[in-house]
């Protein structure tokens, strides 16, 4: 077998720049709580992880509570802060030599499976994955080795040998939990520190070099 296959993308920083209409959805959100943000920057770190986690921690809300947050930030986010989004530069032509040589595609992403069908149509991507999977829009099935092994149920491949390629520790680790290696990615909001200490197994600067590390065999088909 050459190389990686199936191949599963997490969406947000690895396939797409979302963080515009994220840290504007959260922003929203946080003004119901009187919290004001001068610098939206500081909410990078809300891309990525489980968005009710990431509300109970920053706010000191009770666990659970974090899903009422969420439906607030959805306000803004299910139609504006979606498409305040753009394709990473190389993504659609890495997608296309990877199924060009024959790769299956799949997404895992945290983030409920509704909206990333929603971003992955409006940017022209769904047409190169077998699998699209994302979490309940009730909060509910959002871990990250969780979806990871839903994506590979309904691909099927019990002869594949497949790799997850992500931007964020969540990714590498929730692969890692399925025994999975993992590919980190720099152009997302994960740091190269954040993603060694996660135990990424590669690390790509651009999406170029990804395709060596998926198929090194077929670089020169």
């Amino acid at each position: 077998m050459s190389g990686y296959d199936p191949i599963l993308f997490d969406l947000d920083g690895t396939l797409t720049d979302s963080g515009e209409g994220i840290r504007n959805s959260v922003a929203y959100a946080l003004k119901r709580y009187g919290v004001e943000v001068d610098d939206l920057s500081t909410l990078n770190g809300f891309i990525g992880p489980p968005l009710h986690e990431s509300f109970e921690k920053f706010l000191g809300l009770p666990a659970g509570e974090g899903q009422k947050t969420v439906e607030i930030y959805r306000e803004y986010y299910r139609d504006r802060g979606i498409y305040e989004n753009l394709v990473y530069p190389g993504i659609p032509e890495l997608l296309a030599e990877l199924t060009a040589r024959g790769k299956t595609l799949a997404v895992a992403s945290s983030k409920p499976e509704v909206f990333v069908r929603r971003v992955l149509d409006h940017f022209d991507l769904s047409k190169y994955f077998a699998v699209i999977a994302g979490a309940d829009l009730n909060g509910a099935h959002c871990g990250k080795a969780e979806i990871i092994g839903t994506a590979l149920e309904r691909l099927n491949m019990p002869q594949g040998r497949p790799l997850m390629v992500g931007d964020r520790e969540h990714d590498i680790l929730g692969a890692h939990a399925l025994g999975l290696p993992a590919a980190g990615v720099l152009f997302g909001y994960g740091s190269r520190e954040e993603l060694e200490t996660a135990g990424a197994e590669y690390i790509a600067a651009a999406a170029a070099e990804l395709v060596p590390i998926i198929d090194p065999a077929g670089l020169e088909t």
